[in-house]
Parts: structure tokens; C-alpha cells; sequence
């Protein structure tokens, strides 16, 4: 933590000096001691300070400057820092503006010049200012920060990616915080542009692309080696189980992920029928161990890295990213998973991230506290989404299109919904419209059957309403069924000419695409089992097959 500062501001160079001297003497082990000549120096020095996250203590002013007064000065820098202790140097003829100073800013001490000794006539009272202050303020956090709004889809996009990445930062909401919203009023970019990233070496970042955000907070972005023996694409159980033993065996690995580790696994808030762990587990838990024991064993993961294509120039297999950059090996995975359907209603498209959110979106459950909420579907995410939000909201009213929950949900989250008092099941629905003005305040649902339209109040709606895998990038270069699942080993189709790109003389190892050395597992592989279970133990067992075509090249 930086230390608070105690800013002295006057335009005399002697007086100046001199208060500068006095204050490191006594002060300069607790506190940082800054000087400034004029006014407007200090306005702008306090306000660099709030975007660092830098706390002022104290704030000694001259009254007598030209341009701006010293009060004038205060009445400034309060609106910045209004927890800072306000002290005003004068002379015996500015009594009365000390005076009007108490009660126009609530100044909390005036100090008659010379202050000789200052053993007696400053540091005492000083003390017992900053002693005031020490016991009634929180210093601030010092790490990221993100200033937005919570009607802002672009800073909810940033807390999403910086909570699923596991990046500690603290959220300041400026519609809560009046002297963050003077902080970025004042910038360029004023706040017409959200949200505002301070990081910890004083820089900012104003609404930045996730992959600059990335980058700037740490996250590995660029592979280290211009040359892997596998490259997985995807981050989520299958393809963290296929980086890991593929490290493991010793395997020069790399992991590329469009968003967070985990997938649609790390969204989940409580997985319970995971084996071994009988309490269950948090996704994002799950792929922060994972993630973990991938580079324990030497694997890289690369974040915010959207993969857009492959091609062949055999024996290399070669991974096109949307930067334009490229990654060369002799093997790849795509264990990518699937991608949230998109719910086709009026009024949506303008709420996305303000009221409207895909997934469970743990990072606005406290937003919605005490606050009517919608889950839309009746798959076990849905239900999971369910009991995490009725944490939070006075009544969380699941619309499903299904007479019944059952089968197409666990029977422990049955029971468990059912037993939730502050859970409402309305089965036998579907979306028809939402309605909202800059925030989403209610939900138009449809009987089937009737048509009958019902409107239901709503501060938030999570949509759970199914997935389609997601294997764009490969159309046309792998052998994709007729859903768009990506064809493996036995399932890939043959004509009397054999496999379509198939030149070698034997058939398709198990989870081998038609492509020699380009595999999948997990949710977008045909035929896969979609469990979490199931999808570890696709890309754990892919490894096997991975290991077996390196050893012909």
C-alpha cells in the first residue's frame, strides 16, 4: 500500500520550503510529503492521485495565492478527496475568510503564520487531525480497479473476464461513488466511455478490447515458443485434462482459450455429482486447480486467444489466430466446447449486459439483491443458475418450456428447487418479448398451447436455453455432422475413395478428425457423453491416440 499523502500548496518558495521541511521531519516515515506552487497544480496532482487509488490525508493550503485562493483550492480538491483532513495557512488579516471557510467547506483548521516551533504550533494540532483521519478512513485498495457503471454491458464484459480469469480487482460503480465520476469527468474520454481500468503502476485503460485488457493485468496473451508438439484449443474440462497430460508426458504444451479457463464448466456455481468431492465444487474452483496442475507440469495457457482457423503443411498442423498471428505444431486438440444459444425475442438485443446476461453471471448476484430475477430453462445449468441467485433475490421465477423439470434435469437439483421457497417453476413457457429503458423491467412470456401472454416483472434475466457447439472455426476443413459436431474415428464418413483429406494407410485413431494429427474431445466432438465427468475423461484418454500419431511423425 502506498503511503497517504500530505500535500502542502503555496506560492511563496520560502513558506513553501519551509512547511515542506517541517512536515518530512515529522511525518515523512508515515506519510509521502508533496509540494505544489499554484492552484491549479494541486487540483490536477489530486486528481492523478484518485486515479491511482492514492489516499490524501491532508491538504495544507495558502490562502493567499493568486489565481485561485486557498479556499477556492479546497473547495476543489474536497469534491476529489472529501475524506482529506482541509487545513488553511494565513495571516492575522484572512481571519475572516478562515471563519467563512469552517462554514462553507467545513474546514477543519486554520494555522496563523510563522507556526515557529512547530513542536508547539504545528504538530500538535496536526496530530491530532491525522489521527481523526487514520480512525475514521478505509485506506483504498491497491490493486486493479474498475470504475463503471452497472448499466454499462462493456463494464459488466470486464468484471465477467477478470472474475472468471480469477484477477483480483475492486468495482467502483460512479453512479455510488461521487468523487470517482469528478475523477472521470474530468478525463479525456470523460465518462461517456466505460469502463475505466486503473491498474496498480498508475496507469488506465478506457474500455479496453479484452485481449489488451488481458495483457495489461498479467495474463499470459503470446506463446513463449515459436513451435509446440500440441497445441489445445480450448479451455474448458476436456481440453485442461488433454494440456495436462499431454505436459505431463512431457509434451511441449499450449492451451489457447477465447475467454476464461473452465468454459461453460467454470460458470456453473456448484457442480455436486463431480466424484470426489462430496460437498461439490465451484466451477471456477475446478478450473483454477486445473489450470494450476497444467502449468505445474510446463504447460502454457494462453488467454483471450480466439483461434479462427487451421490448415496443413504436413507434418505441420498450423493454428490461425484472430490477431493475425499463427502457432506451428505436430498436433492439435479441439476440445472448444459449445457455444450459449441465443434467445430471438424483441427487445433484447439493447439489454445484453444491463439486465440481460447468458450464463449464470455470478458477478451480478448481489446487484440483484432483494430484486425479482428470470432463469430461462430447465437443464441442470439453468437449475444450478437458480439456487446461486436465490442467495440474493426476493424470488428467482424459472420460465421452462418443458411440462416438467424432470428428466431433463438431476434429480438432486429438482429436489433442491423444489425445496427453495424463494423458487418459482413456470413450466410449459417461452420468452415472447422483454421490455425495458436502459435497464431490462419486464419479462413477456407465452403459454404453449393457449398463447396466452403473461407479463412478469423482472430486474434480471439469465438465460439457459442450450448450446450449439462451437466448431465454426473448422467448417470445411473438418469433417463436421450434421448439427455441427466435429466427426471422429469410426464416425468419420467414407466414400469408395476413402476419407475425405485421408492420406495415410491406416484408419483414424479414436478421437482423430479426418485431418491426420488434429483431434477433439469434450461437448463438440459427435457423440460425446456432456457431462463434466465425461468431457475430463475425453481429453484425458485423447492424450493416449495424441501420443500414438506423434510417434509416426
Amino acid at each position: 500500500m502506498a503511503k497517504p499523502v500530505i500535500m502542502t500548496v503555496d506560492d511563496d518558495p520560502e513558506v513553501l520550503g519551509a512547511i515542506d521541511r517541517d512536515l518530512r521531519a515529522h511525518y515523512g516515515g508515515r506519510y509521502r510529503v508533496l509540494k505544489v506552487s499554484t492552484g491549479d497544480d494541486a487540483v490536477n496532482t489530486a486528481r492523478r492521485l484518485k486515479e491511482r487509488g492514492t489516499p490524501i490525508a491532508m491538504f495544507i493550503v495558502d490562502q493567499r495565492m493568486p489565481v485561485m485562493t486557498g479556499t477556492e483550492v479546497l473547495t476543489e480538491v474536497q469534491k476529489i478527496h472529501p475524506d482529506s483532513k482541509k487545513v488553511l495557512l494565513t495571516a492575522y488579516a484572512d481571519t475572516e475568510a478562515a471563519i467563512t471557510s469552517i462554514n462553507e467547506i467545513g474546514l477543519d483548521h486554520y494555522l496563523m503564520k510563522p507556526w515557529d516551533p512547530p513542536e508547539d504550533k504545528l504538530y500538535p494540532v496536526l496530530d491530532d487531525l491525522l489521527m481523526d483521519w487514520s480512525a475514521r478512513v478505509r485506506l483504498p485498495y491497491d490493486g486493479i480497479r474498475v470504475a463503471g457503471t452497472r448499466w454499462s454491458p462493456e463494464s459488466y464484459a470486464a468484471k465477467e473476464f477478470l472474475s472468471r480469469n480469477q484477477v483480483p480487482y475492486q468495482w467502483i460503480d460512479i453512479d455510488q461513488d461521487a468523487p470517482m465520476r469528478e475523477t472521470l469527468s474530468a478525463l479525456p474520454s470523460g465518462i461517456g466511455s466505460l469502463p475505466v481500468i486503473f491498474l496498480p503502476d498508475g496507469s488506465r485503460l478506457v474500455n479496453p478490447p479484452i485481449p489488451e485488457l488481458a495483457d495489461s493485468v498479467g495474463l499470459q496473451t503470446r506463446a513463449k515458443l515459436p513451435f509446440y508438439d500440441l497445441v489445445v484449443i480450448g479451455g474448458g474440462p476436456a481440453g485442461l485434462a488433454n494440456a495436462l497430460y499431454g505436459a505431463s508426458e512431457g509434451l511441449k504444451t499450449v492451451l489457447l482459450e477465447q475467454n476464461a479457463p473452465g468454459g461453460q464448466a467454470g460458470t456453473s456455481s456448484r457442480i455436486e455429482n463431480y466424484l470426489g468431492f462430496p460437498t461439490g465444487i465451484s466451477g471456477a474452483d475446478l478450473a483454477q486447480r486445473a489450470t494450476t496442475q497444467v502449468r505445474r507440469f510446463g504447460g502454457e495457457i494462453l488467454t483471450a486467444s480466439e483461434v479462427v482457423g487451421i490448415r496443413r503443411e504436413d507434418p505441420y498442423r498450423i493454428i490461425r489466430l484472430a490477431n493475425g498471428s499463427e502457432i506451428s505444431c505436430y498436433a492439435a486438440v479441439f476440445a472448444t466446447g459449445m457455444s450459449v444459444r441465443k434467445l430471438e425475442v424483441p427487445g433484447i438485443d439493447p439489454l445484453l449486459g444491463i439486465g440481460v446476461y447468458y450464463g449464470a453471471a455470478m458477478t451480478e448476484g448481489v446487484t440483484y439483491r432483494g430484486q425479482e430475477i428470470c432463469i430461462v430453462g430447465g437443464a441442470n445449468s439453468a437449475g444450478q443458475g437458480a439456487l446461486f441467485f436465490s442467495r440474493y433475490a426476493s424470488l428467482v421465477r424459472m420460465l421452462v418450456r418443458a411440462p416438467s423439470l424432470s428428466p431433463a434435469m438431476s434429480r438432486y437439483l429438482v429436489d433442491r428447487i423444489d425445496a427453495t421457497a424463494n423458487i418459482e417453476v413456470v413450466n410449459g413457457v417461452e420468452v415472447s418479448s422483454v421490455t425495458g429503458s436502459g435497464r431490462l423491467e419486464s419479462v413477456v412470456v407465452r403459454t404453449l398451447g393457449s398463447g396466452e401472454e403473461t407479463r412478469f416483472d423482472a430486474a434480471a434475466m439469465f438465460i439457459f436455453i442450450g448450446t450449439a457447439p462451437h466448431s465454426g472455426m473448422v467448417d470445411g476443413t473438418l469433417e463436421l455432422d450434421e448439427k455441427g459436431f466435429i466427426l471422429t474415428g469410426p464416425d468419420i464418413p467414407r466414400t469408395v475413395r476413402g476419407i475425405r483429406g485421408w492420406n495415410l494407410d491406416r484408419d483414424p485413431y479414436m478421437f482423430e478428425t479426418n485431418v491426420p494429427g488434429v483431434f477433439a474431445a469434450g461437448d463438440v466432438r459427435s457423440g460425446a457423453n456432456r457431462r463434466v465427468a465425461a468431457a475430463v475423461g475425453e481429453g484425458s484418454a485423447a492424450i493416449y491416440s495424441v501420443m500414438r500419431y506423434l510417434h509416426t511423425v
